[in-house]
């Protein structure tokens, strides 16, 4: 049995080669000190030599983000509870930002803005960490928008028509179907190359676990990816969050995928980062708000992007959400996100109140891609649906006052109301393309005239089925971004006839 000697003999030659490695030296070392601190956020002196968006080590573990410099201290806002930190607490500069796991590991879990797991999974094992602010792409590095991206809501499609890459803002007051139109955008993608990520900004717990529910009911889960940032966690870490899923999103975009991004909401994500503004006694500017927040917003969605096929190709489509109060589109926050944007999708109370779901206004909704993104099976039947649209509601609010119409009027009044059934539908329940360009199709043929008003729905229900089962060959050509030819248009338009027949016999 070897003595103690022999054994310390044996660790000597590897001790040796360690410590050649090590330059031996004096090292400043200049820990700065907690000034004050409270409510999330904490002002701390010295650190001379920290950068903006730098995480400092406060002691204990808990980590903070630099986002105020000063010349003679620095203000932070904190990622995690400030417990047992006192003005006095040592804090260190790390010289790195904040960064996010990323990867395929991620799909199908619920994580916090740090990547951490919050749906009670094993940790995440990701390819690498990468920073939560990143450039985005350049000009030159970017491609005309104008693949289609499916939303499976007909009104959207059909009327306000979006692309891969795009910028498109669901903006209108509270609880009338903003989210349950951007989940509807997340489950159109089932059967597409689309990867989901949605990001709840402070949003109620039963708010997100509605999404997530209905994800994993009709959608595809396995190819979705929920970052939240709930009600109770630090406003520093809510702030992060649409950063944090921003860069998880770009991980695929940037490998020749797709990605769909749906930030919820934006409104207050502003709300967010007023708070920390003000508690670190940033100049507050119209309605409060710190004078950076558009530049907040706008670095955050000039990241989604079509890629040149130089750089791969890849896509990431931003749906954010913002908040109006009474139907103002003039508030500072929407007006400086419809700005940023590539259009609007507005949703108005009025509607959601007569029934009318989604609650779209066709009139105050646009896209600025328009026809370049649309499916060539789509397009012509849509030519004409917004001015057709537009016109019955102004028709319709006329005769609510009881003024006598003649013949022509009285037919496109009759007409938009079945205009109006057809763009309606249930939430949770996105159409595919070939049953939405056949109920286009119909509607152009007058197929519907002869239904009643009230057994639309039914037929509706009714051509779904009807096209799964007689015409799979089309469905597939308009899927694949056929145009609509004229067998496939004789089709189609068949099948809806006989199930309309049916329907307006009372079968």
């Amino acid at each position: 049995m070897p003595t103690l000697r022999e054994e310390l003999a044996a660790l000597v030659p590897a001790a040796r080669d360690r410590l050649d490695g090590v330059t031996l030296g004096p090292r400043l070392d200049r820990p700065g000190l907690v000034e004050r601190i409270g409510d999330g956020v904490a002002f701390v002196r010295g650190l001379p030599e920290a950068r903006l968006d730098e995480l400092l080590l406060f002691e204990g573990g808990v980590h903070g983000v630099a986002i105020t410099l000063g010349p003679d201290r620095i203000g932070c806002f904190l990622l995690g509870e400030g417990r047992g930190l006192r003005a006095g607490t040592r804090v260190d500069g790390t010289g790195e930002v904040v960064r996010v796991p990323v990867g395929d590991a991620l799909l199908g879990r619920v994580v916090d803005a740090l990547g951490a797991p919050l749906d009670g999974g094993p940790p995440i094992a990701a390819e690498r960490r990468d920073p939560v602010e990143r450039p985005a792409p350049s000009i030159i590095d970017r491609a005309l928008v104008g693949a289609p991206l499916h939303t499976g809501v007909t009104v959207v499609d059909a009327a306000i028509p979006l692309g891969r890459g795009q910028r498109e803002l669901i903006v209108g007051d509270r609880q009338i179907g903003k989210t349950a139109l951007a989940t509807d955008a997340i489950l159109a993608q089932r059967d597409s190359d689309v990867v989901c990520v949605y990001a709840a900004v402070g949003q109620k717990d039963s708010s997100v676990n509605r999404v997530i529910d209905a994800v994993r009911r009709w959608g595809r889960p396995e190819r979705c990816l929920f970052v939240v940032g709930e009600p109770a966690a630090p406003p520093g870490e809510q702030w992060l969050v649409p950063y944090a899923a921003c860069t998880m999103a770009e991980h695929f975009r940037d490998r020749g995928r797709h990605a769909l991004l749906v930030i919820d909401d934006l409104s207050r994500h502003a709300a967010v980062y007023r708070q920390l503004a003000l508690l670190l006694r940033s100049p507050p500017g119209r309605e409060a708000y710190p004078g950076d927040v558009f530049h907040v917003h706008a670095r955050l969605l000039e990241r989604a992007a079509q890629l040149s096929p130089e750089r791969g190709g890849g896509s990431l489509t931003a749906l954010p959400i913002a908040e109006t109060e009474a139907g103002n589109l003039a508030a500072y926050i929407p007006t400086n996100l419809i700005s940023i944007t590539d259009g609007q999708i507005v949703l108005e109370p009025r509607l959601f109140h007569e029934g009318q779901k989604p609650a779209v206004n066709v009139g105050r909704s646009v896209s600025r891609v328009g026809g370049r993104a649309q499916p060539r099976s789509l397009l012509r039947l849509a030519e004409s649906l917004r001015l057709e649209y537009a016109q019955f509601v102004e028709l319709e609010i006329f005769t609510r006052f009881g003024a006598m119409v003649d013949e022509r009027t009285h037919r496109r009044i009759e007409r938009g109301r079945r205009i109006r059934a057809v763009l309606s539908q249930s939430a949770h329940a996105p159409l595919p393309l070939v049953l939405e360009v056949a109920l286009l199709l119909a509607l152009g043929e007058g197929v519907l005239d002869a239904i009643p008003l009230e057994r639309i729905e039914a037929w509706k229900r009714a051509c779904a089925r009807a096209l799964d089962e007689r015409c799979a060959p089309e469905r597939a050509r308009i899927d694949a971004g056929g145009e609509l030819d004229p067998a496939t248009r004789a089709s189609l338009l068949d099948a809806v006839r006989a199930v309309a027949e049916r329907v307006a016999a009372g079968a």
